[in-house]
């Protein structure tokens, strides 16, 4: 219901600016009477008028609210007993204007006074006296010398913005300047309705009319911003088809070149994100009226909005294409701006969205192509604001925008599944000690971080089967690199991919050690497995495609060992062409493809999109492991892409050099891996597969962004969370 209606709530203080617009007819009545009666009807308790039951820290905007209101009843001379009582809350409450602590709207220095000096023209009796109300003065004083004094384009949008409160000063005709093509003044009832008292302006009037028909002009903006928090809390999949009709809907906008979508930056910023992860193609080109230069010369480069620059900060992290240099200049802009408002106490500025630095921080700190599915989701969940409460020039809310049920929604889905995790974790732990794995010494024990691997991105409950062929998978192949590194002879690892060859073998007859009868059983026994249950998914057999890629992995890392033993240096191109194969992902993720859900034909599995996305894949990942990795595997006599790099630069190339060029090869890689998966047009691979893909582009960059992360346990912390601590 809420995809189809959203709920945002009535302001008064744009309702009183509304309220007295006067008739054409009569400048003895209101144009809108319907906004007078609401006034009427509305006032609180306690003689205030804004939100039930308003944040403690909120007193400014029910202020500001309440003498808006008492302005407007007065106006058309109604109201007495409401007047008299909000004019008892003002008096009562005055303190809070000047209160450093209390939350301000967004103008509240000049506007707030400016219609004091109206109530005090009128002859309404305010009951203000001393320091406060000089303070409250000497405060618009400030704030006028410093806007007028910094002569910025913000600070003239700032102007316009507030244009109510500049009473017989306001240049009407600058003002008008930033109307849109709905006929407001940034989108704000209060702005465009002091705009049409003074102007007349036809544009002007229709969009007010437009506003009381059908209420709430953020319809666009709340139901992406409800889409997006779908997707982060990892509910979204329980509302697909919602989610596509928001998205068809938003690209049309799109198309068009809507105003409502483009004008205002979070807006346009969280539609060009959505768009583009979830397969439309949308051009990053509208995403140039929001430079630095032009973002800091309008309002909300003024004001410092936080919240436009980090959705501007997330388009700018889905670059598909190599010349796209506005995401780049995007993303340098805002990454040091929100770097500079995150070490300038930006927490305590936003005390009603007390969570923004968090998810300012976690933004900053873990890029698009290293956010996983279920920790991205779980500091999520923590970091959920589930107060919907905003602050412009006044407090609105939108249950779209904040909502508690999504929160418990999201808790509940995210302890369902962890559980049916930690029965699978348990299952796979006992699988290796059944394979006898464990036995093997020489190997990397990693259970946790393989099951994570898997669970992390294939969560949702019915994904069991892939995540187990993930997991056994990715241990198995840990285990296998090892014994290619470190445990085996060449007699032993040449008799492995023999037996893998030959198959229907004898273990205990024609493994030429114990070593080898344990890891050719296990391989035998996954591929075995993975052969039975993707018939049930299938309806055919795969086994020969699935024992193919084993071979293939096996043959990678035996050339590979062979070049360490023989202390052989290969070109780069000759490194390459195997190291993507040997990193060992062929045999985690394209198998794992069997278990998403769509039927693959040979077709599908031979393509060249698929091949293209594996390498992309795999090259993404042996480079990053081999920045990481480059010490410890140059101690063990191997080569690798920076050692390589080195040794075939003439002797002009740093180690420092090579890992500079190497990252930037990755950066390339990751953005054409992330176009391919993203793009429909011209695709045959289903999304469902293509997103392993990347998915384990993500899992890869988490372990080695930093460090080898399977190696050490750095990650232990994040790995124990998602597979069995709760959320409370």
């Amino acid at each position: 219901m809420m995809f189809n209606n959203v709920d945002l709530s009535v302001s008064s203080y744009d309702t009183a600016w509304v309220a007295m617009v006067p008739s054409p007819n009569s400048l003895k009545d209101p144009f809108f009477p319907e906004c007078l009666n609401w006034l009427l009807g509305n006032q609180h308790h306690d003689g205030s008028w804004g939100p039930h039951n308003f944040h403690p820290l909120l007193k400014k905007d029910a202020l500001l609210s309440t003498l808006a209101c008492i302005l407007a009843l007065n106006r058309w001379s109604v109201g007495q007993e409401q007047i008299n009582k909000g004019l008892h809350f003002i008096e009562s409450n005055l303190a809070s204007a000047t209160d450093e602590e209390q939350q301000s709207p967004v103008g509240f220095d000049i506007i707030f006074p400016s219609m004091i000096e109206s109530a005090m023209n009128l002859d309404m009796n305010l009951p203000l006296r001393g320091s406060t109300l000089d303070t409250i003065f000497q405060r618009r004083d400030f704030e006028l010398q410093r806007g007028y004094g910094s002569n910025s384009e913000g600070w003239r949008a700032f102007l316009a913005y507030t244009s109510e409160g500049n009473g017989k000063f306001q240049d009407w005709e600058t003002a008008m300047k930033y109307q849109r093509k709905n006929g407001s003044l940034f989108n704000s009832p209060s702005t465009t309705a002091a705009a049409f008292t003074h102007l007349k302006n036809p544009s002007c009037l229709t969009y007010l009319r437009t506003l009381l028909e059908k209420f709430g002009n953020a319809d666009n903006y709340a139901r992406l911003t409800m889409v997006s928090s779908l997707e982060s809390l990892g509910i979204d999949r329980h509302f697909r088809a919602e989610i596509t009709g928001v998205l068809d809907e938003t690209y049309r906008f799109w198309l068009q070149g809507d105003d409502d979508i483009f004008s205002d930056a979070a807006t346009c910023a969280t539609a060009f994100r959505l768009l583009r992860v979830n397969g439309y193609d949308v051009s990053a080109d509208p995403l140039t009226q929001f430079s630095e230069d032009c973002f800091f010369n309008s309002l909300g480069g003024y004001l410092r909005d936080v919240g436009a620059a980090l959705e501007l900060f997330r388009a700018s992290e889905i670059t598909l294409h190599p010349d796209e240099s506005v995401l780049e200049k995007l993303n340098y802009w805002t990454r040091r701006f929100l770097k500079q408002e995150l070490s300038s106490n930006l927490i305590q500025a936003h005390r009603l969205h007390k969570h923004i630095g968090q998810e300012v921080d976690h933004a900053l700190k873990c890029p698009y192509h290293a956010k996983l599915g279920r920790l991205s989701i779980r500091k999520v969940i923590k970091h959920y604001n589930a107060d919907s409460t905003r602050i412009l020039k006044s407090s609105y809310s939108s249950l779209n925008i904040g909502n508690e049920d999504f929160l418990k929604l999201a808790v509940e889905d995210y302890n369902f599944c962890q559980s049916i995790h930690h029965g699978e974790f348990n299952h796979f732990a006992r699988w290796v000690v059944e394979q006898r794995l464990d036995k093997l010494k020489f190997a990397r024990q990693k259970q946790p971080y393989c099951y994570f691997s898997a669970a992390t991105s294939l969560f949702p409950p019915e994904l069991s089967d892939a995540r187990m062929s993930w997991a056994k998978s990715a241990f198995l192949t840990t285990v296998v690199d090892d014994f290619f590194d470190i445990g085996g002879s060449e007699e032993e690892l040449v008799n492995l991919i023999q037996l893998v060859e030959k198959w229907d073998v004898n273990a205990s007859v024609d493994c030429c050690s114990e070593h080898v009868q344990i890891i050719f059983s296990a391989v035998r026994s996954i591929i075995s497995e993975i052969g039975v249950e993707a018939f049930k998914w299938q309806g055919r057999s795969v086994t020969n495609h699935v024992t193919e890629i084993w071979l293939e992995c096996l043959k990678s890392m035996l050339k590979e060992a062979g070049w360490s033993r023989n202390k052989l240096e290969p070109t780069m191109e000759e490194y390459m062409a195997n190291a993507y194969v040997s990193l060992a992902l062929g045999p985690i993720v394209l198998p794992a493809l069997y278990f998403v859900g769509p039927k693959l034909s040979e077709d599908v599995l031979g393509n060249s999109e698929l091949q293209r996305l594996f390498m992309l894949m795999s090259t993404c990942g042996r480079l990053l492991n081999d920045i990481q990795s480059c010490k410890r595997e140059l101690e063990q006599g191997k080569l690798n892409s920076v050692s390589l790099a080195v040794i075939h630069g003439g002797g002009i190339v740093t180690e420092e050099d090579a890992i500079n060029e190497i990252k930037s090869v990755i950066n390339r890689k990751t953005k054409e891996l992330l176009r391919l998966v993203v793009l429909k047009k011209g695709s045959i691979v289903p999304r469902e597969c293509k997103n392993l893909f990347w998915n384990m582009n993500k899992v890869i960059h988490l372990f080695y962004w930093k460090d080898d992360g399977l190696s050490g346990n750095e990650m232990m912390k994040d790995v124990n969370e998602v597979i069995d601590e709760l959320l409370v």
